[in-house]
């Protein structure tokens, strides 16, 4: 069953447009993230940190290049859990999955992202 997520449906929306530095609006005084970034055959990198650490994660993406589809996601209290795919041009260009911690205001405290196009979830 797929359940409304709010916030990473926001997070994900801004990471896909021409601004995605908006996501620096919705983090925490306390942020903290880990994105495991695989681009496949084993080659991969590991972007975490603070917000500097986001600021810096945000410098070398591509923008307005990938759209964020999520397939299924939860709610558990104050996180939110997701299971989506990205594309590019309409193509499958990875899997990905995601976890937010969310404080009592809803701003993300903690996020934690890992996408690998090794892995397909076929629907």
């Amino acid at each position: 069953m797929t359940t409304a997520v709010p916030v990473l449906t926001r997070w994900f929306g801004y990471m896909d447009s021409d601004d995605p530095d908006r996501v620096l609006g919705m983090i925490a005084d306390d942020f903290t993230m880990s994105v495991q970034f695989s681009k496949g055959a084993g080659r991969s990198a590991e972007f975490v940190g603070d917000r500097a650490g986001l600021v810096a994660y945000l410098a070398q993406r591509e923008k307005s290049t990938l759209i964020h589809h999520i397939d299924i996601g939860a709610v558990a209290g104050a996180y939110e859990l997701v299971v989506g795919r990205t594309t590019r041009d309409g193509a499958f260009e990875a899997s990905f999955n995601a976890t937010a911690q969310l404080d009592s205001t809803g701003a993300v405290r903690r996020l934690l992202i890992a996408r690998t196009p090794e892995v397909a979830f076929v629907r």
